[in-house]
């Protein structure tokens, strides 16, 4: 194992290049347990890693990567052992410490979940943290209310997506009935409703921010995208509605006023996939391995660490549908 191939960003001259290189264990960043990698997977954040200014990664060279599955090798943590099977998303992961895009990783104990038992390494990352992402997404509006007994009206945004592909799913699976997704091409009609949907909405069918409150669509939002899309639904939230947040690839700024929150009821829930507490993690993974699993479903594409580049490029150009797998 003197070397092995990974994935590095670079920096040089004030640019920001990636490409496949042969790495030593030496050029991991620090941790007790070392990680044979089976798989990653490419999210929205993997492909602004790779970009410039983007604030993902700061420190160069880095191997990107937010999440990865496989294989203990050596472990100086007692918690964990060699043979053992293995799941880590998030923390720092392809940011400021080495990430999944590697053939081997090495990462703090304590970022370790082990595979559930009904999971397999590649269905983990089939999941991944758009999967993570997405089940913390719907456990905080169920916790608000949702209930399929109710028959509620949900809306998907970014929904063919990473994280909104499996939300239709999990939702579908869950038991409601009236699930709409948000998209923006012909070509995801029909993958939104093979997914789940029972309604498809266009971006541009949604209206304009024009009035603080308007007629009330829906009474639940997984909301992936952010920016106008975000402003335009806050006043659309049905009483004691809410709507959980989790992406930004529609913009960083919202627009809104005070009237939905004091007239209506309405609440916003942030979802952040990154530093959720090691102890809260293995339950939501024990969730997508039974009750919530639809790894076997999911729209996917599977890459190699050569092939990586094609998916950027479809994330960056908005052409990326569902989700694509890296098998190391």
């Amino acid at each position: 194992m003197d070397l092995f191939k990974a994935i590095r960003v670079n920096e040089q001259d004030d640019q920001v290049t990636y490409g496949l290189e042969e790495v030593t264990i030496d050029e991991l960043s620090e941790g007790e347990v070392l990680i044979k990698v089976a798989y990653s997977s490419i999210n929205y954040k993997d492909m602004l890693a790779v970009q410039k200014n983007t604030g993902v990664i700061r420190n160069y060279p880095m191997i990107p990567g937010i999440d990865l599955s496989g294989t203990i090798v050596e472990s100086t943590d007692s918690r964990f052992t060699e043979g053992q099977e293995v799941i880590v998303t998030g923390f720092a992961m392809g940011m400021s410490h080495t990430g999944g895009f590697s053939e081997y990783a090495r990462v703090p104990a304590d970022w370790i979940v082990p595979l559930p038992s009904n999971l397999s390494l590649k269905d983990a990352m089939v999941f991944g943290t758009a999967g993570f992402t997405a089940a913390l997404s719907i456990g905080a509006l169920e916790q608000n209310g949702m209930d399929a007994a109710n028959n509620p009206q949900i809306l998907v945004t970014g929904a063919t997506g990473g994280v909104g592909s499996i939300a239709l799913q999990i939702l579908s699976k869950m038991g409601f009935q009236n699930i709409s997704a948000l998209v923006r091409k012909e070509n995801q009609v029909e993958v939104a409703k093979s997914l789940g949907a029972t309604n498809v909405v266009f971006a541009d069918e949604l209206g304009e921010l024009k009035k603080p409150l308007n007629k009330t669509r829906f009474d639940y939002v997984v909301d992936t995208v952010g920016g106008d899309v975000t402003s335009v639904l806050i006043p659309q939230l049905a009483y004691d509605g809410s709507m959980s947040m989790c992406g930004n690839a529609g913009g960083l700024q919202v627009t809104t006023t005070v009237l939905p929150f004091i007239l209506r009821g309405v609440s916003l829930f942030g979802i952040d996939s990154v530093n959720v507490p090691i102890h809260k993690r293995g339950d939501i993974w024990e969730k997508m391995a039974n009750e919530w699993n639809i790894a076997q479903t999911t729209l996917t594409d599977e890459v190699t660490l050569e092939e990586l580049s094609h998916t950027i490029d479809a994330i960056k150009n908005g052409q990326h549908l569902g989700r694509t797998i890296v098998k190391l």
